[in-house]
């Protein structure tokens, strides 16, 4: 409902100026912690194997329960990512707190056992 009420008062242009290629309601992975605002998107990931996107607090999701929601939901949540839409696939960006600016890297490849 917090969604729907943000998406009414949006001006239209931010409804109008959508940067990403995928579309307003393609399923994006997150944490119930970043949905719910008890902690900021710090971590995100363009899915080299199937194009996913993931919004995480941190580098690994495997403390806090895994949400689907749309990429729409996530970018009225934390406008910031929407810098973010030309992330090459197989790559992530990083920032150490939500004031902070985010910094791209490819993410490594299979045989690391960091990754989320």
């Amino acid at each position: 409902s917090s969604v729907k009420d943000l998406e009414r008062i949006m001006p239209n242009h931010m409804q109008q100026d959508w940067p990403f290629t995928d579309p307003k309601n393609v399923a994006v992975f997150s944490t119930r912690s970043v949905v719910s605002n008890a902690k900021p998107n710090l971590y995100v990931s363009h899915d080299l194997d199937d194009g996913a996107w993931q919004f995480h607090s941190g580098k690994s999701a495997t403390e806090d329960e895994p949400k689907i929601i749309s990429l729409e939901r996530i970018v009225i949540i934390d406008p910031s990512v929407k810098t973010l839409a030309d992330l090459p696939l197989g790559w992530v960006a990083t920032r150490r707190d939500k004031r902070s600016a985010w910094q791209r890297f490819e993410k490594a490849m299979s045989g690391s056992s960091h990754s989320p």
